[in-house]
């Protein structure tokens, strides 16, 4: 499954990521990136008083792959 990490700067420039599940794997860089500003614009993301999403900085999909070497049964 593919998931969709928006990076921004909070309002102190500390990297700060945002991940969303269940995205469409198609989405173009202009869909994002206007998606990202509206997040910016809202300034809804707020703790102690630090906007949390101030600055767009990047996007990228991300995808896990697991390899399962062994599983031992622990129930005795």
């Amino acid at each position: 499954m593919k998931k969709l990490q928006l990076t921004f700067k909070t309002a102190k420039g500390q990297k700060r990521n945002l991940v969303l599940n269940y995205v469409s794997a198609d989405l173009d860089t202009p869909t994002v990136k206007k998606a990202m500003d509206k997040i910016v614009a809202s300034q809804l993301f707020e703790k102690e008083g630090i906007q949390l999403y101030s600055k767009v900085v990047a996007a990228k999909y991300v995808e896990r792959t697991e390899t399962h070497l062994f599983s031992e049964d622990l129930a005795i």
